[in-house]
């Protein structure tokens, strides 16, 4: 019988995503990750090599699925509102993503696959500057703080749940909540943005 080594891969960075969403990199084991699995723990070394490599890997992983789903709109950032909506959408659709982010800022490790994704932002930035002088976005805020502040507003929410539901006593499960906290990210990212926003 032929071993299935996609389909074992991917079980396996499925349970090493949600083990180290929970617990972080130093908070788990490949030991846990491959039970999770139902896998064997030899196969998780064999595939993915030292525990930080996976964790790089995973993160790695979860960032591009995000920058697949919210590319900015074709031509310039001409509706930055609903670039950070779809942000918002998918950090709430994905909330592991935030802690995946959490644990590595926290471990003071090197930036996983740190090239790309710098590359990635700062294409992201060179296209606000782009839009800035084109004259679709106000030009008194600096194009990286801005992206930056872009993705705090629209992921924030999904990052510190519990400071959400201190602020707002609201259930982020309840769809209107949902869109109304969408609502304020998409109506917040054009008032500091868009010229007379």
């Amino acid at each position: 019988m032929a071993w299935d080594t996609e389909g074992t891969r991917k079980r396996l960075k499925e349970a090493a995503t949600a083990e180290f969403a929970e617990r972080g990199p130093d908070g788990t084991t490949m030991a846990r990750i491959a039970d999770r699995a139902g896998i064997n723990k030899e196969r998780l070394y064999k595939y993915f090599g030292d525990k930080q490599a996976l964790f790089d890997s995973v993160l790695a992983d979860e960032l591009e699925k995000l920058a697949a789903s919210v590319t900015h709109p074709d031509g310039p950032f001409e509706d930055i509102g609903e670039f950070a909506g779809r942000t918002f959408d998918y950090h709430a659709d994905h909330p592991e993503l935030a802690r995946l982010l959490l644990w590595e800022g926290l471990s003071g490790a090197p930036a996983a696959d740190g090239s790309n994704r710098t590359k990635h932002y700062r294409d992201k930035v060179r296209a606000v500057a782009q839009a800035q002088r084109d004259g679709h976005l106000a030009t008194d805020f600096d194009p990286a703080y801005l992206v930056f502040m872009l993705i705090a507003q629209a992921a924030w929410w999904s990052a510190v749940p519990q400071v959400a539901h201190m602020l707002t006593g609201a259930d982020p499960a309840d769809p209107e909540e949902r869109a109304k906290r969408r609502a304020w990210v998409v109506r917040a990212a054009r008032k500091m943005a868009v010229p007379g926003g």
